[in-house]
């Protein structure tokens, strides 16, 4: 009995690719179809069968530890169909297909995934929200509930393939006459056809629908949140399942509150009285009124910090801060009385201001800033 390996002419250690790749190799070289020799068919029978006993884990171990097949010999007769293995190579090879085993497929495809974009406010990021929306995509077809067929038909098997799918023909080439295989023109390979289509949906077995649907937008979202919602997507070919639908957000710029991260940020702005003298103000929140003080001698650019009022945190707990900016704003359009008052204010602060010149003298601001233009 020839030694496998060496019919092969592989190693005894090599990897079930590397035998595959062996015996493809031996095989369009011996095949019958395509080598008229005398011993070409003998040959590509033990290879063939070789091929067998090595590509299969259970049949080499035994073959390695005994060294002979203990009865996994099969013989070939007139064919060359084996146990299974070689077959199936032999169509992979030289047919570039499958064997035909699986039979013919399905009509039915997986629907697309679908993407739309949903606008929210920014509160509704902040807490989260239900919200409806109108998505226009394929749809199971009422009519034939998706078996493509005018109610009360059904498909019929392919007179041309059989059922099969695929036809054989033979085509000469530069290495002679061989058998190719392609999918069936008629029933573009399903094995079956469809002698009465759907009116409504034209055989597709889906058609174009609008429907509502409420989505839940958890709290946290930012734009560019995508929301996957499974099998709500385009319905598939043939009754074939929905694909998935993701919803991505887009929040809309808010009037008052500006976002960075999980923070908000607002701007306050507080007459110059008020900031010298300290007082408390109302602040409209998404939570709500809340009382913020200002502590007297407050200057403009300070960063009050409301904490835990900003946005949710979309993974995890909790929330974010909520920082107020402060603005100190400076009277505009004074009468002669209040001008007089902010004289006197600046007289008793030593911050002289006399027609429109700085102070000369004292120890104040305003002489200080003028002594340090004087030296530029």
């Amino acid at each position: 009995m020839s030694n496998h390996y060496e019919v092969l002419n592989v190693p005894q250690g090599a990897s079930g690719e590397e035998i595959k790749k062996a015996y493809r190799k031996l095989a369009r070289r011996l095949h019958p179809d395509v080598n008229s020799g005398p011993d070409a068919a003998e040959e590509f029978k033990r290879v063939t069968h070789a091929y067998e006993v090595l590509a299969d884990p259970q049949k080499r171990r035994v073959y390695d530890t005994t060294g002979n097949e203990n009865g996994t010999d099969t013989g070939f007769g007139g064919g060359y169909s084996g146990s299974g293995f070689a077959f199936q190579d032999i169509f992979e090879t030289f047919f570039g297909g499958q064997s035909g085993q699986g039979g013919p497929p399905s009509r039915m495809r997986r629907g697309q995934d679908a993407l739309i974009n949903v606008r929210i406010d920014l509160k509704d990021a902040v807490f989260g929200t239900n919200k409806k929306i109108d998505v226009d995509t394929a749809a199971v077809c009422p009519t034939c509930d998706g078996s493509c067929c005018q109610p009360g038909t059904s498909p019929r098997t392919c007179d041309i393939c059989r059922g099969s799918g695929q036809v054989q023909r033979a085509v000469r080439s530069i290495l002679g006459q061989v058998m190719t295989t392609a999918p069936c023109g008629s029933c573009q390979g399903y094995g079956t056809v469809i002698p009465n289509p759907c009116h409504e949906c034209s055989g597709d077995g889906r058609i174009r629908a609008r429907r509502t649907l409420t989505i839940k937008v958890p709290a946290g979202v930012a734009t560019g949140t995508r929301i996957q919602l499974s099998g709500q997507g385009e319905a598939g070919t043939a009754g074939g399942p929905q694909g998935d639908l993701y919803v991505e957000i887009r929040v809309n710029t808010d009037s008052t509150f500006l976002r960075e991260g999980d923070d908000l940020h607002v701007t306050l702005s507080v007459p110059m009285t008020a900031a010298s003298l300290g007082t408390a103000v109302q602040l409209d929140t998404f939570d709500g009124d809340q009382e913020l003080a200002i502590k007297a001698g407050t200057q403009s650019g300070e960063i009050l910090t409301l904490r835990g009022l900003g946005v949710t945190h979309l993974r995890g707990s909790g929330r974010g801060d909520l920082r107020v900016h402060l603005n100190v704003e400076t009277p505009r359009n004074l009468d002669p009385e209040q001008e007089e008052l902010l004289r006197k204010l600046a007289g008793l602060r030593g911050e002289e201001y006399t027609d429109g010149q700085l102070a000369s003298s004292g120890s104040g601001v305003f002489a200080r800033l003028r002594e340090r233009l004087g030296n530029l």
